[in-house]
């Protein structure tokens, strides 16, 4: 087995580093759609020869979820030896694909140096265009693609492309953002094949090893520190697309310096609000790595000390044909429960709970010339209060990290005006650190079109620390009475809509009001934090 010194480790590293970041920057700057080219929706991925997660650009943490299914299902697919150089894989099936929901798309290139397999470039892009329909299964959600050779060695499989682009509503958004994808990848392969030629592919591969092992010791030495025992929470997650309220709950066992995850939660349901389980893995690694040391390097080293396991067909652990379009908004749930049941283990390390959710809104309408238009924008919320500091106000939170659509691009992109976009003043928790504000957002159409909005926090809370009080829920308007709504709803030319989104909870107990006037507002609020009721006696 090849040896690599310390500091050659590092080198090799922050190379690695350099090249997924080089990719993300080409992805974007090549795209056609607003959705990557100002939103960002996209991240980009380095993995070894067996298919093991190198390093991941700091973009969508939610996208890990699709990047560790791509390379075992193309595996299964596929004998290593009928993978050639210049073949690239394009999937985006949450059960034979690879993804975590179809508009993700992911390109996989294989990365050949002297013809030998040294790793893969990967990439992922939301094309926001399976807009307006069902999810009562995932059939509804759009086409389903197993992974299959969109190039075979150079050569594009135009028969493939054409099957894709006709089961799209904007295909020429979809052909250019699939050029700059391929284009991602092929300047990831010519990086990685110039480090091979500098340092050697065995060196290389040989550092890769490395840069995860040391990743599992820091993963190992966070959890050590943590006292053993059991640690639980529970929270609820509601939607737009169902009634009432769900509850989860977690069970969070360190031992050592293995963390154990164990989730409760209700049998999966007939909408897009369903997680499969790489995407709860991808949760989970994230939550637990923004606690217990945000510098451990983003490889499969961090997650072999964490065991994570949900009943088979629930809510967060789905099987085939459960929907998942909008899995988002329960892996912000997701996200809150891990990190609220940290919060006993490590006080003083972890935020209140962030807005909670991935509030997201999908128009879509006809032009005058007849062709359709999609336009999706994800909209932030509140941040959670830190021990020492406020929360940030109108930002995404945990999973998504996506930029807003600017104004100037929208209105010109798309029949849209944008009336306000503000923050909410008051929407943040109270607290000795203020929860960050929520967004308000307010759309006039131009021209008919249809709506779908997913949203979460309506009825509950994100949840306030150390006596500090909740956050705002989310809140919308179409302007014709209606404050509630499910599926899709059909909007007139000249309708105004409003969507606010929550606020972050607060952090410790408010300086200016005693405990009686925060049990009045607690309960009023309706906080469902068990860490507020154990601590102080109080809550719903």
């Amino acid at each position: 087995m090849t040896q690599v010194d310390p500091i050659t480790v590092e080198v090799i590293g922050s190379a690695l580093t350099s090249i997924v970041e080089e990719m993300g920057e080409a992805l974007v700057r090549a795209s056609y759609s607003t959705n990557i080219k100002e939103r960002r929706d996209c991240s980009t991925a380095l993995f070894d020869w067996r298919g093991n997660t190198l390093c991941q650009a700091e973009h969508i943490p939610m996208h890990l979820g699709s990047f560790i299914g791509i390379i075992p299902h193309i595996g299964k697919r596929y004998a290593l030896e009928d993978i050639k150089p210049g073949d690239v894989f394009i999937g985006n099936d949450a059960y034979e694909g690879g993804a975590t929901h179809l508009p993700d798309i992911v390109l996989a290139e294989p990365i050949f140096y002297e013809d030998k397999l040294v790793g893969w470039a990967v990439n992922t892009a939301h094309h926001a265009d399976f807009a307006d329909r069902g999810h009562a299964h995932i059939y509804q959600e759009g086409l389903r693609i197993p992974p299959v050779r969109l190039y075979r060695e150079g050569v594009l499989q135009e028969d493939i492309q054409a099957m894709i682009l006709l089961n799209c509503q904007v295909p020429h958004e979809r052909l250019s953002d699939l050029r700059a994808q391929m284009s991602a990848n092929r300047l990831c392969v010519e990086r990685m094949q110039a480090l091979c030629a500098k340092y050697g592919a065995d060196r290389v591969l040989a550092a890769g090893d490395a840069l995860q092992d040391y990743a599992e010791r820091k993963m190992r030495a966070g959890i050590a520190a943590i006292p053993d025992g059991i640690y639980s929470f529970t929270d609820y997650f509601d939607s737009n697309q169902f009634p009432g309220e769900m509850k989860l709950s977690v069970d969070i066992t360190v031992k050592g310096s293995e963390m154990h995850l164990a989730f409760e939660a209700p049998p999966q349901v007939p909408a897009g609000l369903n997680i499969i389980y790489t995407a709860l893995l991808a949760t989970c690694y994230y939550a637990v790595k923004a606690v217990i040391d945000p510098t451990i390097l983003p490889n499969a080293g961090l997650s072999r000390p964490i065991i994570v396991e949900a009943p088979i067909g629930s809510l967060l652990n789905c099987k085939h044909p459960a929907a998942v379009d909008g899995r988002i908004a329960a892996c912000q749930r997701v996200a809150d429960l891990v990190q609220g049941a940290l919060a006993k283990a490590l006080p003083g390390r972890v935020t209140a709970a962030g807005n909670g959710a991935c509030t997201g809104a999908l128009f879509t309408g006809t032009r005058a010339d007849g062709s359709l238009w999609v336009y999706l924008e994800t909209i932030g919320g509140g941040g959670g209060a830190r021990p020492q500091a406020d929360g940030l106000s109108g930002i995404h939170v945990h999973m998504t990290n996506t930029s807003n659509l600017p104004v100037e691009a929208l209105e010109l992109e798309y029949p849209l005006t944008l009336l306000r976009y503000e923050l909410v003043n008051g929407s943040g928790g109270a607290g000795k650190q203020r929860g960050g504000m929520g967004l308000r957002r307010v759309y006039r159409t131009e021209a008919d079109c249809r709506i779908s909005l997913e949203g979460s926090r309506i009825n509950s809370r994100p949840w306030g620390l150390d006596g500090g009080l909740s956050g705002a829920g989310s809140q919308y308007d179409f302007g014709d009475g209606r404050t509630s709504f499910q599926g899709t709803v059909a909007l007139k030319k000249g309708q105004v809509v409003e969507i606010v989104t929550p606020g972050g909870g607060g952090y410790g107990l408010p300086m200016t009001r005693d405990k009686a006037d925060v049990a009045r507002d607690v309960a009023e609020q309706r906080i469902t934090s068990d860490f507020a009721r154990e601590v102080y006696g109080y809550g719903a």
